[in-house]
């Protein structure tokens, strides 16, 4: 009896692989696995002949039963995965006119303002004369401290609130502006010297007018006979090439350890309903003041750590924060907005 249901077996499954290759829906394909599979179905009334096999047998016919099941329903599973993607094919064929015109890409995109205004300040910086070079964004504190005449207690490190990336004996830091270039470059080479350093920089800072990553681009003049009235000749050209003749310049006293003298300047503007707007002289009066810049005659100590004479040799540095600019020159009044990528803000500038 054993080799009866062998037989009736293998009957069943050379007649499923036969059936299977004409299925074409998946209509088709439930009814033939009910047809094979279901409770009523082929294989079910042929199991229910186990019970007059002999107890010999009943091992190698039971192996023999499973591994048709098994192979039905693999076979149909796959069946049904084919029968899947060509119906998705076949749907895609069919929506898809190809005599439509294509979708154009979009075409009105410009560079992001801060980019922009980064390259306006850079024209006019090497049309004065001034060289590009670029440096690492995290540095060692040898380079973005100590050179710059802050060491470890100098209480000018807690004002730049440092993100640190690396601790121990080797501390690496995000710089937190772009004078360790001018290190870089003063350890390069011997004056004279004309470079802006231009890039990003961290500080842990974060409210309408200030972020925890933004941009300066910073400027350094190394020769004999520098003087502070060269470096306020300079910036009020870079300031007026940069927004035209008429604004209004503050320069004040202020405090930074890698410069003495040292000031910032402040540029005057006044709000209208777009926002901050530049005032200039004879046409609107100044309402509040923005600072944009700091400057300074190199301090003697910088000129030490590079191995310049500072008896020899003066100075004069300066960082210009690009956001900033950007804010007065586009009338903007939270500096939140450059970092939000806000296509509909974008799009204005």
């Amino acid at each position: 009896m054993g080799d009866g249901v062998l037989q009736e077996l293998g009957r069943l499954e050379a007649l499923a692989r036969a059936e299977l290759t004409a299925i074409t829906t998946a209509e088709e394909l439930q009814a033939l696995r009910v047809r094979f599979l279901g409770r009523k179905g082929l294989l079910t009334t042929i199991l229910r002949q186990m019970g007059t096999v002999p107890a010999a047998e009943k091992p190698l016919v039971g192996r023999r039963a499973n591994d048709v099941k098994a192979m039905l329903e693999a076979s149909l599973d796959a069946h049904r995965e084919t029968l899947a993607h060509a119906s998705i094919a076949a749907a895609l064929t069919d929506r898809l006119d190809m005599t439509l015109p294509g979708r154009r890409p979009a075409t009105d995109g410009h560079e992001h303002p801060i980019r922009q205004m980064t390259r306006r300040v850079l024209a006019i910086c090497t049309d004065l004369g001034f060289s590009i070079f670029d440096g690492p964004e995290v540095e060692s504190e040898q380079h973005n401290f100590e050179a710059l005449n802050m060491p470890a207690d100098h209480p000018a490190r807690d004002m730049q609130d440092t993100l640190y990336v690396e601790a121990g004996a080797c501390q690496r830091l995000l710089r937190t502006h772009t004078s360790p270039v001018q290190i870089r470059v003063m350890l390069a080479q011997p004056p004279p010297v004309r470079i802006v350093a231009p890039g990003a920089v961290f500080r842990r800072d974060a409210d309408v007018t200030h972020s925890p990553m933004f941009h300066q681009v910073e400027g350094l003049y190394v020769d004999h006979g520098v003087t502070f009235q060269h470096l306020k000749g300079t910036l009020l050209q870079v300031l007026e090439r940069l927004f035209g003749e008429g604004i209004s310049v503050r320069f004040r006293p202020s405090f930074f350890p890698f410069t003495e003298p040292s000031a910032e300047i402040d540029l005057g503007y006044h709000r209208d309903a777009h926002g901050m707007r530049l005032a200039r002289h004879g046409a609107e009066p100044v309402t509040d003041w923005l600072e944009i810049l700091g400057c300074g005659m190199v301090d003697p100590a910088v000129f030490e750590a590079v191995g310049y004479d500072a008896t020899a040799v003066s100075g004069f540095a300066f960082g210009l924060g690009i956001e900033r600019l950007a804010m007065l020159e586009w009338g903007i009044d939270d500096i939140r907005r450059f970092y939000e990528n806000d296509l509909r803000f974008l799009t204005q500038l």
